[in-house]
């Protein structure tokens, strides 16, 4: 088998490249190692916590003891399937801010500032909903809004306002500051992943699917000319003849580029691989954001609590199976926050996902019943990680050590975080409603109980990147170059999320499926003109907080 462009993961970037390149006639083969995206528990938006938990649909990743969590083992779930992990994400979409891009720019990824991204989230959207002027209205992803008829997702905007936060009727727009509703990548009632917007629209232009274990990039004279590949105990090579692409996550992104040669030499070395090209930025600069569940008792039975017995779940999924509609059809994450922890923070570095039911991403609920919660966590963490590997086997798991909370500064804004979340909850939006916290709790004051709670309830929020950096040629730790292609290595480029230089503002579909579509613009040699479009920015962030 042969193709122009080998594409290795049916992922969120991966979906958006193949599409836009069999959209200009060339030749594509997309190699995916999971399997069929197409079961209930995918598909119905309430259902959200089951694919990510379930060992068909996730790699089950889990990180190594992390040193200042204790030694807990955080789950780092991927999806292992056809969508990538947009078929098991909570289908949040948030584009990032827009000083995340100049960010990019300013640290070497020239052409990625906001001005040069802001033409392609347009391009990849249909907004439903969203600021006119600011959104894609006839893109392959569809964006919507929940219904936002709880009355607990009504009252967390108003508390934030009453608190003195701004609101914004859309944080993907002009405004990313303030309270708001949430959007996400649902379209009549179910998940609209990559797969659905633009691999099955790529297949039926000539795309070719193909279901396999990419063990290396086969890389001949310092020029990758294919993929090997495993499927049903054989191996056979998969040639690309202009291009292998890698879009595989940022775990296994990196995790392939050292198994073919392309990484730390020393690294390499110990594990019997031969270089072809010393990159000591692969799987360096892992990034994600960790998050707090706030949660709250409800003093009335208003909260999605009352679904969480078998009779209800059979209601809610027996009327989404017939319907598309009720709440099986929302993923539930209806209100959004972005604020800023301080003054003197240019923009928003805390993030809020409001979820009306005091529930965990596995599944538990509270045992206390009816209830509340906000994910709270800051954005810009300063702590880095790493992916690297565990053998030279291509069958073994990366080894992935976020090194979560080593930075001091990350458990002074968590703290920030937990106390800004308690006095949202106590505004008198709240009031009808708020009964006790049932975590942390009332007793958890100072600083120290604060930092034992953090230690051991933070969770990852699922958002790894950075681990193949991007930035410019003569740049030591960069992985790639402003397009995507692999320092060292001729026709071989990546287009996922570990070529972020720095994590953006929020959840990183939007991002990871940016990159899939301005990458392929790269690979074809053109790009759409830069807009000037200026975002709001808090007009006295220097001396306020809100």
């Amino acid at each position: 088998m042969e193709a122009d462009y080998v594409i290795v993961g049916a992922g969120s970037a991966g979906c958006a490249m193949a599409y836009r390149l069999v959209e200009a006639g060339k030749s594509v083969i997309v190699i995916e190692y999971g399997g069929w995206d197409g079961g209930p528990f995918i598909n119905m938006p309430g259902a959200l916590s089951y694919p990510m938990n379930m060992s068909i649909y996730d790699w089950g990743y889990q990180s190594e003891p992390e040193p200042h969590l204790g030694g807990r083992q955080l789950a780092a779930p991927r999806g292992k399937v056809i969508g990538g992990s947009s078929s098991i994400n909570g289908m949040v979409y948030v584009r990032g801010h827009a000083m995340d891009y100049d960010h990019w720019r300013d640290q070497g990824a020239d052409g990625w500032g906001y001005a040069d991204v802001l033409p392609y989230f347009k391009r990849m959207e249909t907004s439903h909903g969203g600021q006119k002027g600011w959104r894609g209205t006839d893109g392959p992803l569809h964006i919507s809004r929940g219904k936002r008829d709880n009355p607990l997702t009504q009252a967390f905007v108003e508390a934030g306002r009453e608190a003195g936060y701004e609101t914004t009727a859309d944080y993907n727009g002009e405004k990313q500051e303030g309270f708001g509703p949430m959007e996400a990548t649902i379209h009549r009632g179910a998940r609209w992943s990559a797969a659905q917007a633009y691999l099955r629209p790529a297949q039926k232009k000539g795309a070719v699917l193909h279901k396999g274990m990419v063990t290396k990039v086969v890389i001949e004279e310092g020029r990758a000319t294919g993929v090997e590949v495993e499927r049903g105990g054989s191996r056979e090579t998969i040639r690309a003849r202009a291009e292998v692409i890698l879009s595989a996550s940022a775990f296994n992104t990196p995790k392939l580029l050292m198994l073919s040669g392309v990484g730390p030499a020393a690294h390499l070395a110990e594990h019997g691989i031969d270089v072809v090209a010393d990159r000591p930025g692969v799987g360096a600069n892992l990034q994600d954001h960790l998050e707090l569940y706030i949660q709250m008792a409800a003093t009335q039975p208003v909260s999605l609590f009352k679904y969480w017995n078998l009779l209800g779940k059979a209601y809610v999924g027996a009327r989404w199976l017939l319907t598309r509609t009720g709440p099986g059809a929302s993923n539930q994450f209806e209100s959004a926050a972005f604020i800023r922890s301080r003054p003197g923070v240019q923009y928003p570095d805390i993030q809020y996902h409001f979820l009306p039911m005091a529930v965990r991403y596995d599944g538990q609920a509270a045992a206390e019943g009816h209830g509340f919660q906000a994910h709270v966590g800051p954005m810009r963490s300063a702590s880095r990680g790493s992916v690297t590997l565990r053998s030279a086997r291509a069958e073994d798991s990366p080894k992935i050590l976020f090194n979560y909370m080593s930075d001091a500064k990350d458990w002074e804004d968590f703290r920030t975080c937990i106390r800004l979340t308690r006095e949202i909850f106590e505004q008198p939006a709240f009031a009808p409603y708020a009964g006790h916290e049932i975590q942390p709790g009332s007793d958890a004051q100072s600083d120290e109980a604060l930092d034992d709670f953090i230690r051991e309830h933070v969770e990852s929020a699922y958002h790894p990147c950075g681990t193949a950096r991007m930035g410019r040629r003569d740049d030591p730790t960069a992985v790639v170059d402003p397009e995507g292609r692999v320092i060292g290595v001729d026709a071989l480029r990546v287009a996922d999320s570990s070529i972020f230089p720095r994590i953006t503002n929020g959840n990183l579909n939007g991002p990871s499926i940016l990159v899939g579509e301005k990458m392929a613009d790269h690979v074809l040699g053109r790009s759409l003109p830069p807009e000037n479009s200026e975002p709001w920015v808090h007009p006295e962030w220097e001396s306020k907080q809100r």
